[in-house]
């Protein structure tokens, strides 16, 4: 069975529902799955959570569903450069779950290798391990730590940004937009990827693959795209 679809419309029918957990790939504005997020601006469902590093910024990515208010939680790492965001969370009309980004990155990648949770030293003696379960174990030395228990993120959607995939979904990640598409798109049931080319199968080096098709379901062609820049910066030009 094929695992292209026409679009990302067609790619999220009969998967995208209210009151999913959907762990979503980027980084700012860099790898984001922009049609698919899109598509589920679209859908119209509500009550979404997202296992995301942040919400984009507004209008942009994640950021275009707050201001439709589809979405009820997120699981994040970084919240600035987003003006709604903050508005929502700071009224109690956003639930937010802060997590560490490595911390992140790891409980997605636990997630879809099947661990229900890890213990870690990050966020010890923080807000971040408030509620959580805390345990010593001994470091190389015999010296004994706190550690914190986190859960793995076993997703019900995983929406990811590649930049070329082979027909039967393995995937390759254009530099620094590798960033959370990898775990991400291991700890979703289903997973979902936009790419920038399809390429016939075998046509990949088996060594520049970064995501084996196995954890692939459905592939739509997003290209083209416009590079969106998240902050243009600009200084006055030199005198000659």
């Amino acid at each position: 069975m094929s695992k292209i679809y026409p679009n990302a419309v067609a790619a999220l029918e009969g998967v995208i529902a209210n009151d999913l957990l959907v762990a979503a790939g980027g980084f700012g504005l860099c790898g984001i799955p922009e049609r698919l997020l899109d598509a589920i601006k679209e859908s119209g469902v509500t009550g979404l959570t997202f296992a995301s590093n942040n919400a984009g910024i507004d209008n942009e990515g994640i950021g275009k569903l707050l201001r439709t208010r589809q979405v009820k939680k997120m699981i994040s790492s970084y919240v600035g450069e987003n003006k709604e965001f903050e508005r929502q969370f700071l009224s109690g009309e956003l639930e937010v779950e802060f997590c560490p980004q490595g911390t992140l990155a790891e409980r997605m990648r636990a997630g879809g290798a099947g661990i229900p949770g890890f213990y870690t030293k990050t966020g010890v003696g923080t807000q971040v391990a408030e509620g959580k379960e805390h345990k010593d174990f001994p470091d190389q030395d015999g010296v004994m730590s706190t550690y914190i228990l986190e859960r793995g993120i076993f997703a019900d959607l995983a929406i990811v940004k590649a930049w070329k995939a082979d027909e039967t979904g393995n995937l390759i990640f254009r530099k620094t937009a590798r960033n959370f598409n990898q775990p991400a798109a291991t700890c979703g049931k289903v997973c979902i990827a936009e790419v920038e080319e399809i390429v016939p199968a075998g046509a990949l080096e088996a060594d520049e693959i970064h995501l084996p098709g196995v954890f692939v379901n459905r592939i739509v062609l997003g290209a083209p795209y416009d590079k969106k820049i998240e902050f243009r910066t600009v200084r006055s030009r030199e005198d000659a």
